[in-house]
């Protein structure tokens, strides 16, 4: 075979790959930016050790700084693969937020302190009523949508204001402080490295990979993406499975709120989680899962927040001003949708 002809058939299979196996495109697309990001470091080191000693702690600063945004991205890609979408994720944090910060919080404000409990059984207790807190709003926007008939957009939009709006009225007043030992959740260290929440993150990713591989859960969810009506046909109770879709979203926040206040100490009522909607949304869509429904994958939306969060890291170390890089972010996200508009042509 000549190498006209190796060259030609590399081509013809490379472009298959693309076109047709999202998580082989988008592994490529993050070694790209991994490449790009290895040489923006540049490679002035006195020796090869200092070299790779910040290029490992960059790179633990960029798991680090996604793992709640990618935890977020789990539960949103489930909720994607259903053809829905969740607006509402960056508001619930701060909502969730707000009561962990309340239960846990060992001054006179705090809503354990009364009783006597402070202290780890309070940090148990915290971690309970948060989790349950996100399953209750999960489900109740499940409700919404299954039930209610309310489109995604609508439902979600809603809960969003209604959601970051009613925790800034309540806790005006108040400011409860995060203890100490309750930030060790996410903070202790772990070889001079804090490792915990990307730990957290890639134990997650496995489980939420589990139910959508090995789960009849799992299958009716890419069934009621692909074709709801031929899922009912089927036997399959799809409102059941869009309510547990939104309650495991609502889980995935919760998690996600309890490591951004054990992580941080605080949190910003105003400020926190906003744009997170749009960041795992972006995260999901780039590692190859359709904004049609009914195709996706955990291991693609990893991925998908590896190529978010390498990017800006890389904006960041070329000296892109702040504003800018969300372009960029907007630009993938509209490349990602076109691609996958050009595989179903």
């Amino acid at each position: 075979m000549s190498e006209q002809a190796r060259s030609n058939r590399f081509l013809t299979w490379f472009r298959r790959m693309w076109t047709t196996h999202p998580l082989f495109s988008t592994t490529i697309a993050l070694l790209v930016m991994v490449i790009l990001q290895t040489l923006a470091l540049g490679f002035s080191f006195p020796t090869f050790g200092a070299w790779l000693s910040l290029w490992t702690r960059n790179w633990i600063n960029i798991l680090r700084n996604n793992a709640t945004i990618g935890i977020i991205s789990l539960g949103m890609a489930f909720v994607i693969i259903t053809g829905g979408i969740d607006l509402a994720v960056g508001s619930t944090m701060v909502a969730i937020g707000a009561i962990t910060m309340l239960v846990i919080d060992q001054s006179p404000n705090g809503w354990l302190t009364s009783s006597g409990i402070i202290g780890v059984p309070a940090y148990i207790i915290g971690i309970i009523i948060a989790l349950i807190s996100g399953a209750i709003l999960g489900q109740f926007t499940g409700l919404l949508i299954s039930v209610g008939n309310l489109p995604p957009f609508i439902a979600t939009l809603g809960m969003m204001k209604i959601s970051r709006s009613v925790t800034q009225q309540f806790m005006r007043t108040i400011n409860p402080s995060v203890p100490m030992g309750f930030t060790k959740i996410a903070n202790v260290m772990v070889g001079k490295q804090m490792f915990m929440p990307i730990v957290y993150w890639l134990i997650i990713a496995l489980i939420m990979h589990q139910i959508s591989k090995n789960t009849a859960f799992g299958r009716h969810i890419f069934a009621v993406g692909s074709n709801e009506r031929a899922a009912k046909l089927s036997g399959i109770n799809v409102q059941r499975i869009k309510r547990w879709v939104y309650t495991l979203m609502g889980l995935m926040v919760a998690i996600s709120a309890i490591l951004q206040v054990s992580r941080i100490g605080a949190m910003d009522f105003a400020n926190a989680g906003s744009g997170y909607e749009m960041d795992a949304i972006a995260a999901v869509i780039v590692g190859g899962t359709s904004m049609a429904g009914g195709r996706g994958s955990i291991a693609g939306t990893v991925l998908g927040v590896l190529i978010i969060g390498v990017m800006n890291n890389l904006l960041n170390l070329l000296g892109v001003p702040p504003f800018l890089r969300e372009a960029f972010k907007g630009f993938i996200v509209i490349g990602a949708v076109l691609l996958q508009r050009k595989e179903r042509v």
